[in-house]
């Protein structure tokens, strides 16, 4: 089976490394620049333009291939999926990788174009077109050092950095968001790696349901916390959050124009609604993929520090 990768950051590697290393799939990188240390690992890289006065040429692209994996976002995104409609591509994973789309707010400010993507593979789903949203949740790379980026991953997003989300463990510093029942928010989690092989051993079920969830822990996030104190043999310094300080951090972050903070604190409140959790996680039972606890990779992330 052809499966083209379009994306050729960290989470796209992970991906790649796992297709090739478990399954018999061959595997294209689709990149908008030529990428020779991806090719130094033997993987065919197609450098392509998503601009929509080249869709005949990424249709042509994709030729022969069975399924897309998508880990990029946005117009380019629709371009891709138009392209692979044309192409007559059977399958087609969005770049989704958090939580259930059903969590998400009407107007989200997370959303980098995927409600408008998970349309139009509704649409297409009617021409014969399957597509699944595969769900893990927060990767732990958010809290390796140096955060996702050191891993080159949410390069896009804005809020990718260490201590962006929950918690700065090199600074010990950590943000409990509260949920409406005065509980610490729960997290569904998964690394990088592992999201790779869920994701492998995917592509041939014979099936694909609407969502494929994986998980490779869940805890609420003074649990989350914990781990982290553990690992580092230090306590943390904890500011709790309840919906009237997330929306009152919120406020302040408006009124002095600071895009980032926003986006941290919107990510907050999300975690305390819920967002990034989810029960029954389906891909976990229906492919030999045995996910790596939240513990032992933050302790192999952090073993040198």
């Amino acid at each position: 089976m052809r499966v083209a990768i379009a994306g050729s950051n960290g989470l796209a590697c992970s991906i790649a490394d796992a297709i090739t290393s478990n399954t018999y799939h061959q595997i294209i990188i689709f990149s908008r620049a030529p990428k020779p240390q991806l090719s130094a690992r033997g993987w065919q890289v197609v450098v392509v333009n998503y601009d929509e006065y080249h869709r005949q040429e990424l249709a042509f692209k994709l030729a022969g291939v069975t399924v897309v994996l998508s880990v990029i976002s946005g117009p380019a995104q629709i371009a891709l999926i138009d392209a692979a409609a044309q192409a007559g591509v059977r399958r087609f994973a969005p770049a989704e990788f958090e939580g259930p789309a059903a969590l998400r707010p009407q107007q989200d400010a997370l959303d980098r174009g995927k409600r408008a993507a998970l349309e139009r593979l509704q649409y297409y789903q009617t021409r014969g077109m399957q597509y699944t949203s595969f769900v893990c949740g927060i990767l732990y790379e958010r809290f390796a050092p140096g955060g996702m980026y050191a891993s080159r991953i949410g390069l896009g997003s804005g809020i990718g950095a260490e201590g962006d989300y929950l918690m700065n463990i090199t600074q010990k510093k950590a943000q409990i968001p509260f949920d409406n029942n005065g509980q610490p928010a729960i997290v569904s989690l998964t690394s990088a790696e592992d999201v790779g092989k869920f994701v492998a051993g995917a592509i041939s079920l014979p099936q694909w349901p609407l969502e494929l969830r994986m998980r490779g822990d869940r805890m609420n996030v003074s649990s989350l916390v914990q781990v982290a104190e553990m690992v580092r043999g230090a306590g943390f310094q904890k500011a709790q959050y309840n919906s009237q300080r997330m929306q009152l951090a919120l406020q302040h972050a408006q009124a002095a124009q600071n895009i980032q903070q926003q986006l941290r604190v919107i990510t907050l409140m999300a975690t305390a609604n819920g967002r990034f959790d989810f029960a029954s996680p389906n891909l976990n039972s229906l492919v030999a993929v045995t996910p790596t606890s939240f513990q032992a990779w933050l302790q192999e992330a952090w073993k040198d520090r």
